[in-house]
């Protein structure tokens, strides 16, 4: 060994601002079945230590105390009814003493009865559409981190991947009901502040619901490996009190009066090319890259394409609708019209193609009808 080696081990063992947030427990959470979640867990875990303890302790003292070399020699029986039915009732006794309140958290936790806000959660490749039932509140959230940041180009945010353009936002106070399903493939919606974990599956719904006490803003991840953009599909819960809720609402609701009037407005090419290269950056980068050379054998190029240098109606039809057997996903629901006529009118323009195309957001209005 050399004389190294001891200071090695020693910076090894010794804290050090990497392992600031070494974390191996579960988070306590801010909902009570997020701590009863909790608290279930470290009951658990105590009753393991303990057994584990008491186990390995006889097995200890045993080796010790008829070990060979104190002239301990090996009895020969066959059987002990005592120890037999001792060794039976003790596990059936702790089993008991964990199904119990594991039974009564596990109820609690799927009963969906009486909640006052269902939104419908439904998991794309890759990004999450969240649907408030009854109140005519739809859109999409997407990882808002930029691409300078992801590349390295530049320092990472504080909230690096965890950060997205539309949080989903719910009232304090108040059970909400999700309804979790998947448009493609199996996504999981995960928040572990509110011992939130449900799988999204595709022809299903599956429910699960909260109540958040205090305002705040709480973080997850899809939990399912779901495609190449797995690590890239965060979610952002943002709890409100009931006052900035109901004023949330009525922000979205003029929001999209507004997406309405300005379908109908007359845009120029300089405009559309600055929302499109916005709307591009956020929707179709991670696929078809930024600089629109795709990914060869994956992906294919919008540079140079036969999509956009060819019909205008056809490169509309495949970003509204997809193409069926690929990863090109249906965007019809997920954009607006203003957004559509503006990512179409940027591929056309963009990257050299310079067709001189400009897609009028009305038009796109009267196909999405």
């Amino acid at each position: 060994m050399s004389r190294a080696t001891p200071w090695l081990l020693v910076a090894l063992c010794a804290p050090c601002a990497a392992w600031a947030d070494w974390t191996v427990n579960l988070t306590q959470g801010v909902t009570d079945i997020s701590r009863e979640v909790y608290g279930l867990h470290m009951l658990i875990f105590w009753i393991c230590v303990a057994i584990g303890v008491v186990v390995f302790g006889v097995m200890l003292w045993a080796l010790i105390h008829h070990r060979k070399s104190r002239g301990a020699e090996a009895h020969n029986f066959h059987e002990n009814v005592a120890v037999e039915i001792t060794w039976t009732i003790i596990p059936f006794v702790i089993l008991i003493a964990m199904a119990v309140p594991a039974t009564a958290t596990l109820v609690k936790m799927y009963d969906q009865s009486e909640a006052e806000l269902d939104i419908q959660i439904t998991g794309y490749q890759w990004k999450w559409r969240y649907q408030y039932l009854g109140e005519d509140i739809d859109f999409f959230s997407s990882l808002s981190t930029p691409q300078t940041q992801i590349g390295n180009e530049e320092s990472k945010g504080e909230h690096y991947l965890l950060e997205v353009d539309n949080p989903l936002v719910i009232p304090t106070g108040k059970k909400v009901r999700f309804l979790v399903t998947a448009n493609d493939v199996i996504h999981s919606w995960w928040v572990p502040d509110l011992a939130v974990k449900k799988d999204a599956i595709p022809g299903f719904i599956n429910e699960i619901w909260t109540r958040v006490e205090e305002p705040g803003v709480f973080r997850g991840q899809c939990a399912e490996l779901c495609g190449k953009d797995h690590g890239f599909m965060p979610i952002v819960v943002e709890a409100k009190s009931e006052a900035d809720y109901q004023q949330w609402l009525a922000e979205m609701k003029q929001a999209k009066s507004s997406q309405a009037a300005a379908a109908e407005k007359t845009w120029t090419l300089a405009e559309l090319m600055e929302s499109g290269q916005q709307v591009y950056n956020r929707t179709c980068a991670a696929c078809h890259g930024p600089d629109g050379g795709g990914l060869p054998g994956v992906f294919p190029a919008l540079k140079n394409s036969p999509i956009a240098l060819g019909d205008p109606a056809a490169h509309i039809d495949i970003v509204m609708n997809g193409k069926a057997g690929t990863a090109m996903q249906a965007f019809r629901d997920q954009l607006s019209a203003v957004e559509l006529a503006a990512v179409v009118t940027y591929e056309r323009n963009a990257f050299g193609n310079n067709t001189g195309d400009l897609i009028n957001p009305a038009d796109i209005a009267a196909l999405k009808q």
